[in-house]
């Protein structure tokens, strides 16, 4: 699948010379930004539902020092 986007002179400034950079085709820099874009909001949204999750239970947090004392380390 093949699409365009309308950037202005800046804007394609700014992409051409990032992909430059990281030595990426504009297509490559622009492909890699939109799936990290989605995977960083996923990650984001799994965290966000194990943590409420965390909070309903009613479970607490307690500081790393208790566990290393628990397990004699």
């Amino acid at each position: 699948m093949a699409f365009s986007i309308r950037l202005t002179e800046d804007e394609r400034a700014l992409a051409e010379s990032y992909a430059k950079i990281h030595s990426y085709s504009l297509a490559e820099a622009f492909k890699k930004a939109l799936f990290e874009r989605i995977e960083d909001e996923y990650d984001i949204t799994v965290y966000d539902a194990a943590y409420k999750e965390y909070e309903e239970s009613g479970k607490q947090s307690r500081p790393i020092e208790e566990l290393w004392k628990e397990l004699n380390i």
